[in-house]
């Protein structure tokens, strides 16, 4: 077969497996292994920049991985919002595997042969949930992401490891096994396809009453996306390292979540029947208060992965708020947040992975006077920081706008609280970590002339700083490629 479209949706899958199928048997030359796992990125990045371009031009490349009698088929089919993520994912696989390399080094970590192989996994996992042509696709590769990350969460092996790990998985086990599943089961009953379709699947053919349960069960069965109170995962697979949390937070598992989140009110319900149901109303004020309560959380914390984790939650959930408003510009919205926050929150991670790997300092009351030793990573936090913030001219700052103007249109103006005190909470949180860095004096001068910060976990979250500035200017584009997700005229 000549490479096109329906050889580029292989590719999605056959990349990072075949580096699934290398990397093991490379172990012993970790330069080798780890030159696999950067083959493997940017072929993959480039395979997908051709179907994003494809897709941006109209096309919508499909293949059938399984075919079944029935509806029960295992498709890959890429529209514009799935194009976005397997972007993001593919690019930020890259930097975050050469993060990876100067971290794990860094701090002599073991098994980094399994650590490098179960990432690959995931990263497939991603793909084919971004390129799943139907719920049931998108079903199998959820929890082959699931399945795959749990090595990841608890690689230390120790007691506490081990501890995040159960919970990190029976969470998201039984809230996909549980919740998940009976709402396709339910949206087939209904439907008579799983099917994505722009404008949503049921034309009709559903009470409101039965489209708000539905809806409920696919808000708190897509564990990924962390809506309180199904968030106590993520806080605690904080245990892993953190090239792990970068790839939990920014590359694969959360953004699957509200990528899949997303994808369900686009392509499932259709905007228009889920501004019917009393449950968008309710869940867009659950999406609220989780932006508020995970942010006051976050503010308590002192580690500062913990603090990063919850702000995530926060985060996170202004996706589902752009979700459930069912309003074109609150949708274009969680599609800008997706993107953005991945940069922005990647970069704070992998300051954090740096600041670790430098001094060895897991707290936030440990951090003064470090930002005169480390410079590089503590700016580069400064820039993450503001764009989380939503603070022009940084990428982080138009989600939030859209947003706004999405409450406003979906006549829940009083939300836009929520995102108000969320940004005032956000410089709470954020800012003291480069104030402390910075303006403090430090606790340990003669110790900290000792630290050197090794350019391998330097250079990924300059990088992606840099790229938080850079996107500002590219939301336009953005919007207008994520476009035809809405029936024609929606924006």
């Amino acid at each position: 077969m000549s490479y096109g479209p329906e050889m580029a949706l292989w590719l999605l899958l056959i990349i990072p497996m075949l580096a699934v199928v290398l990397i093991p048997l490379a172990g012993k030359s970790p330069n080798i292994r780890e030159g696999i796992t950067f083959v493997a990125g940017f072929a993959l990045l480039a395979n997908v920049i051709y179907l994003v371009r494809l897709v941006g031009m109209g096309d919508r490349p499909e293949i059938l991985l399984v075919p079944f009698e029935g509806p029960f088929e295992v498709k890959l089919t890429l529209e514009p919002l799935g194009a976005i993520f397997a972007a993001i994912a593919s690019s930020l696989w890259i930097v975050n595997s050469l993060f990876t390399v100067g971290y794990m080094r860094g701090n002599n970590e073991k098994n980094q042969t399994r650590f490098f192989t179960y990432v690959a996994v995931a990263i497939a996992a991603a793909m084919g949930i971004a390129a799943s042509g139907n719920l049931i696709t998108l079903f199998v590769f959820y929890e082959i992401l699931t399945l795959s990350t749990f090595p990841l969460v608890t690689h230390k092996g120790d007691a506490n490891a081990r501890r995040g790990g159960r919970i990190y998985l029976g969470i998201l086990m039984a809230t996909s096994l549980g919740l998940l599943l009976p709402a396709i089961i339910g949206t087939y009953y209904f439907a008579g396809t799983t099917d994505f379709a722009v404008g949503g699947l049921f034309n009709g053919g559903i009470s409101t009453t039965a489209a708000s349960v539905l809806l409920v069960l696919f808000a708190f069965g897509i564990g990924k996306a962390a809506l309180m109170p199904i968030h106590p995962w993520l806080p605690n697979a904080m245990v892993a390292p953190t090239p792990v949390s970068a790839l939990l937070h920014a590359v694969a598992v959360v953004k699957a979540g509200v990528f899949t989140m997303l994808k369900v009110v686009v392509y499932v319900f259709g905007i228009d029947l889920v501004g019917e149901t009393g449950a968008g109303t309710f869940l867009a004020w659950l999406a609220a208060f989780s932006i508020v309560a995970a942010s006051v959380i976050a503010l308590r914390k002192d580690n500062l992965k913990a603090r990063l984790a919850y702000s995530t939650v926060s985060q996170l959930s202004y996706i589902t708020l752009g979700a459930m408003l069912a309003a074109p510009a609150a949708i274009m919205g969680s599609g800008l947040q997706i993107v953005m926050h991945a940069f922005g929150k990647i970069t704070l991670f992998m300051c954090a992975g740096a600041i670790y790997t430098a001094a060895h300092r897991i707290n936030i009351s440990q951090l003064n006077g470090l930002g005169h030793r480390m410079p590089w990573v503590f700016i580069a936090f400064l820039v993450g920081s503001a764009s989380i913030i939503g603070l022009p001219p940084l990428g982080g700052s138009w989600p939030k706008f859209m947003l706004m103007v999405g409450a406003v249109d979906a006549g829940k103006a009083i939300l836009i609280g929520a995102l108000i005190l969320s940004s005032l909470l956000n410089v709470a949180y954020l800012l003291p970590v480069a104030i402390r860095g910075f303006m403090k004096p430090a606790d340990d001068p003669e110790g900290d002339l000792k630290i050197k910060t090794p350019i391998w976990v330097m250079a990924p979250p300059v990088l992606t700083a840099a790229c938080t500035f850079i996107l500002f200017f590219f939301a336009g584009d953005i919007i207008d490629y994520l476009r035809p997700i809405l029936p024609a005229g929606g924006l």
